[in-house]
């Protein structure tokens, strides 16, 4: 008869030989991975490949072209911690809402 004792000790050891088999196989990706990435750099090398030609430059996944990055104005404030703030459109950032509530005003931060 199997007990539930029994039961926890076989789960136990199916979870060390999952994790072990996880591990092994993120070893092997990561090897695999780093030929794949020595081949690639071999061929832009070969070819004379840009980032331009993979359309890799400045273009995030997920972000459209002419989105809010592109359209922000020019920054007027500058922050306590180099974060810089245009006082457009929309709520205040976090530190601004912070500083005026401990008695700052928004000239205090103006970029000159």
């Amino acid at each position: 008869m199997t007990t539930l004792a029994d039961i926890n000790s076989q789960i136990k050891k199916h979870d060390e030989q999952i994790a072990q088999l996880r591990m092994q196989a993120e070893q092997l990706r990561n090897q695999e991975r780093s030929g794949v990435i020595e081949e690639i750099r071999k061929k832009i090398a070969e070819y004379g490949i840009t980032a331009s030609d993979l359309k890799l430059t400045s273009r995030v996944p997920g972000r459209r072209a002419g989105s809010v990055a592109s359209s922000r104005g020019a920054a007027k404030y500058r922050g306590p911690t180099g974060e810089t703030w245009s006082g457009g459109r929309g709520r205040k950032p976090r530190w601004v809402t912070e500083a005026l509530a401990a008695g700052k005003s928004l000239s205090d931060f103006e970029i000159k």
